[in-house]
């Protein structure tokens, strides 16, 4: 069994670096191996919205390589669908850590990538994450709108070019997922659990856990944080998919858990609040895109919070091209339905207005 080390506080730099050379890192990496950073850059949002890789992460990761002799190191990544890479790697402060430790940064959208066989089917990944020597895993462990949370095996889908993210969308998230974490096994995952969102993948509300963990075992990493937070690995499907098709191992055993230092107040996760599942009760989602479902999930939060009667079906996905329907549809998929808030993807502000101007959106008193 792999074992995971876990550190408390909320200096990611020095929690890195911490962590690395408690597990002594430099001595699972070949001597002038050409090593890959992949941190969380879903899109353009502050570390501190609970949504993206804290930048200490990467500096503190840098450093210690560097300290450690090693020159080959880069940062790889994607955002999401209807994202802009580098902008929101600017917006996170990655290029002032890039520039700082002269380290290049690659946007994987504009990467060559290769087809690999995978036990689900053929893939596209890019090349600069699959020639990497040593891949380095950096996820947000946060809440997900789609599979109930995020972590190191579903991190690696930055490493995809946007026309099979839509595809992994297409085949139902879970199954390509775990198939992709078979290939593309990252040598080491560091998981940053600052201030991750419970809830949303794009953050938002942030919740301070104010703790770091690192192991070489991205299934055992995400059967962890999935204990973290309060879920059950039947919740989360594609671990245990994961685990049969050769990713990794599920099992936990106590001896396993090296901790740092001793818990900081704030370190505890509340229990699962079940917010996502209660907002989309109404909605009928088929094969949709993170970004898309993620700005319908906020923009039914935020009519929450407003008091907004929201249609009681809504349509949203893929699978809805070319259909009718007298649902509310949302994004240009459903363009087909009665009502539909075009964009791919459309904003949360674009579709709370459309709430806001349907009749009787407003709850009684």
């Amino acid at each position: 069994m792999a074992n995971i080390y876990e550190i408390y506080g909320t200096d990611a730099h020095s929690m890195t670096v911490s962590l690395m050379q408690a597990a002594q890192v430099s001595r699972l990496i070949p001597p002038g191996a050409s090593i890959a950073l992949k941190p969380n850059l879903v899109l353009s949002g502050t570390p501190d919205t609970g949504a993206t890789t804290h930048p200490g992460v990467l500096s503190g990761c840098i450093e210690y390589l560097q300290q450690a002799g090693f020159r080959d190191i880069s940062v790889i990544e994607s955002s999401w669908v209807g994202d802009n890479t580098l902008r929101a790697m600017k917006v996170c402060g990655y290029d002032k850590v890039c520039e700082r430790y002269g380290v290049p940064f690659y946007d994987l959208k504009k990467d060559q990538t290769r087809t690999v066989p995978t036990a689900l089917r053929p893939m596209e990944i890019a090349c600069r994450a699959l020639d990497a020597d040593f891949l380095i895993d950096l996820p947000v462990l946060k809440g997900h709108c789609q599979t109930v949370m995020t972590c190191a095996l579903k991190n690696l889908k930055g490493c995809l070019p946007d026309r099979e993210k839509r595809r992994f969308h297409s085949d139902g998230l879970i199954e390509p997922i775990a198939a992709l974490g078979a290939v593309l096994k990252p040598a080491l995952v560091i998981v940053d659990s600052i201030c991750g969102d419970l809830n949303f993948e794009e953050g938002g509300n942030p919740v301070q856990t104010n703790r770091m963990l690192l192991g070489t075992d991205p299934v055992q990493m995400d059967a962890y944080g999935c204990r973290l937070m309060g879920h059950r690995l039947e919740d989360v499907p594609y671990i245990q998919l994961a685990e049969q098709w050769g990713a990794g191992s599920t099992q936990i055993r106590a001896d396993d858990l090296i901790t740092l230092n001793e818990p900081t107040k704030g370190a505890e996760y509340p229990a699962a609040s079940g917010l996502v599942k209660r907002l989309t009760r109404g909605v009928q989602a088929e094969s949709a895109c993170s970004a898309c479902y993620a700005a319908l999930v906020r923009a039914l939060y935020l009519a929450q919070q407003e008091g907004l009667r929201v249609p009681d079906q809504i349509v949203i996905g893929q699978k809805w091209k070319g259909k009718g329907s007298s649902a509310l549809g949302v994004g240009n998929c459903c363009s087909g339905t009665a009502d539909c808030v075009r964009g791919c993807p459309p904003t949360p502000e674009a579709i709370l207005a459309r709430f806001r101007d349907r009749p009787a959106s407003r709850e009684k008193a």
